[in-house]
């Protein structure tokens, strides 16, 4: 039996980037917010000081600061007619553990989505015709456009001091910047950080094959800076250990850099570390959450009673707790209905590596996201009739390291091991560069989440469910894609090139990325999504779920910069919804 806590104004299910920015900007009104959080507190003086933080064994190959599969895990499948098996080791993407979640371990690219991803099935058939559209798709265009969302891009930006260059500010083109971008009211916070040798080679490949390059937008921020909410920040210092690591340099854009340590200043707020949410509990009539119900490290049930429930958990894990605690009707592949684990999409990954007898480059002189970027096959920034596909990728040459361990390019044919493999290293560390291309998915009927009806996790639980695969029209862009990245590294000056085409079937045990959408959709059709446009649940109105498991479907970037602004719009309707409670959109 769980011991009943006394009340509070918010509960918080989660603290990453979207639960401390919403605890901090409640807490400050005088609400009282408690946050629950399933892994430990997490702090840079004492968790990522300087002599332990770049330690590339313990958190690069052993993985120190993520999910362990005893914790949580879930089962994968390619299609329905697949048994799903649990994965036993995080592999393909790579969930965060603690305060600060992905928001610790993240490279720091923070994109805003095009103004055309908003809407992308309404354009792509008004500019192409209903035949565009992949068989089996569910693409949807997003209960939101890109001019609503930009003061609140912008709002994200700030707190979290990105260094960039702006390409459209006011509807002006700027030099230097993306003229792809959406209009923006004013320029990134922060200048753009220092490019490398191999970046300033795709700068002028590119802009002689009449491309558009641009320096990628930066977590990893360039210069000492000061944030909204009083936080500081220094300059990055091209360590290389952004991925994976948390920063000790208090370079990285994090929670713990930008938002906790104005928060925990604030009276009204409480963090519960350790301590995993197992259900949001309702009332009999099922369309209000009475609060949660939780579990401590030593085991003991508590329930938490409270007037606001937000799902700030990792996207994959909003789901679950939404199918676990009865919120929204399960999606049913069969039939096409239901709408909670509906559209999970991913991201797919392609490019080309160059090899070079005349240049040479410093990999381990990096960050994570130091760059330089096109946006010109990206969206639908170029015609997409004569290709048979529809969704583009960013392209970009960037270096974010070139560890001991793990950074060992080497031409095609090199033995995996021996003398032959070490020479080939020696002679290629510093010879090879490589332009990529971060592709959109889109979201289709037989890509989903559900609970999975054998594996259970130890306190009872079902697991979650994946089934997914990448779809003809993924392999067709993504494989379009590393073509043009090929003939950008061969522009560049490389003796030999090796393509890297997209993996099909996807597999969960190498590393792609952890750009996990969808599974709790947000639309202006209950229908068709779990979530109103303002990331409230349709059907328990004092319930929000935010993150990337809001997303239609996923664009050619990652999902942070657009995690972050959903935040801050969702924030300003929480704020209204708590003056009038119910619900902010008719059904």
């Amino acid at each position: 039996m769980a011991r009943r806590l006394p009340r509070k104004d918010v509960v918080i299910v989660g603290l990453g980037w979207t639960g401390s920015i919403l605890a901090y900007e409640l807490a400050r009104t005088g609400l009282d917010v408690v946050a629950l959080e399933r892994g430990p507190w997490r702090d840079t003086a004492s968790d990522f000081n300087i002599g332990t933080a770049p330690d590339e064994l313990r958190y690069a190959v052993r993985h120190d600061i993520f999910l362990r599969p005893k914790q949580e895990t879930l089962t994968m499948r390619n299609n329905p007619s697949q048994t799903a098996l649990p994965i036993r080791k995080w592999g393909s993407f790579l969930p965060g553990n603690g305060v600060g979640g992905a928001g610790l371990h993240w490279n720091g690219q923070t994109w805003r989505f095009l103004p055309d991803d908003f809407r992308i099935r309404s354009h792509m058939i008004e500019r192409y015709g209903q035949g565009i559209l992949p068989e089996g798709n569910q693409i949807q265009d997003w209960p939101v456009s890109y001019d609503e969302l930009e003061p609140h891009y912008d709002r994200f930006e700030q707190v979290a001091g990105i260094s960039g260059k702006a390409g459209n500010i006011k509807g002006k083109i700027q030099p230097g910047g993306n003229p792809f971008e959406g209009a923006r009211e004013r320029d990134y916070p922060t200048p753009p950080l220092k490019q490398g040798y191999a970046q300033s080679l795709f700068t002028k490949a590119a802009t002689e094959m009449g491309l558009h390059p641009f320096p990628r937008p930066s977590a990893n921020i360039s210069m000492a800076y000061t944030n909204p909410y009083g936080c500081s920040m220094a300059p990055c210092t091209y360590c290389g250990f952004c991925e994976w690591f948390g920063c000790a340099n208090y370079s990285k854009s994090s929670p713990q850099t930008c938002v906790l340590p104005a928060l925990v200043r604030e009276p009204t707020f409480e963090a519960r570390t350790d301590c995993e949410v197992t259900k949001i509990n309702l009332s009999g009539d099922g369309k209000t959450a009475t609060g949660v119900t939780y579990v401590d490290a030593s085991g003991e049930e508590w329930e938490q009673p409270g007037d606001l429930v937000l799902v700030c958990a990792f996207s994959l894990f909003n789901v679950r707790l939404l199918l676990l605690s009865g919120i929204g009707k399960p999606y049913d592949p069969a039939s096409g209905k239901g709408v909670v684990g509906r559209n999970y999409a991913y991201q797919t990954g392609s490019g080309a590596l160059g090899f070079f007898n005349d240049a040479k480059f410093n990999p381990f002189a990096a960050a994570g996201s130091l760059g330089v970027a096109l946006d010109d096959y990206n969206s639908d920034n170029f015609d997409h009739g004569p290709h048979g596909f529809v969704g583009g990728a960013s392209i970009t040459s960037a270096h974010t390291n070139g560890r001991p361990i793990r950074y060992h390019p080497t031409p095609p044919g090199t033995p995996t091991w021996g003398s032959a493999w070490k020479k080939a290293v020696k002679d290629n560390y510093q010879r090879v560069t490589n332009v990529g291309a971060q592709g959109s998915v889109m979201s289709y009927r037989n890509n989903y989440l559900d609970l999975d009806p054998t594996y259970k996790d130890p306190l009872g639980r079902p697991l979650m469910r994946m089934t997914f695969d990448y779809q003809p029209n993924e392999q067709k862009m993504a494989n379009w894609m590393a073509e043009r990245c090929q003939e950008i590294v061969k522009a560049m000056g490389a003796s030999s090139t090796k393509l890297n085409r997209l993996g099909v079937p996807w597999s969960v045990v190498p590393y792609q990325t952890t750009h996990n959408t969808g599974g709790a959709v947000m639309g202006n059709d209950p229908n068709t999504s779990v979530l109103n446009r303002y990331l409230q649940s349709w059907d328990v109105s004092n319930v929000f779920v935010m993150g990337a498991s809001a997303f239609p479907q996923n664009a050619g970037y990652n999902p942070t910069g657009t995690v972050g602004a959903l935040t801050y719009w969702s924030l300003e309707a929480i704020l209204k919804y708590l003056k009038s409670p119910g619900a902010l959109v008719s059904r």
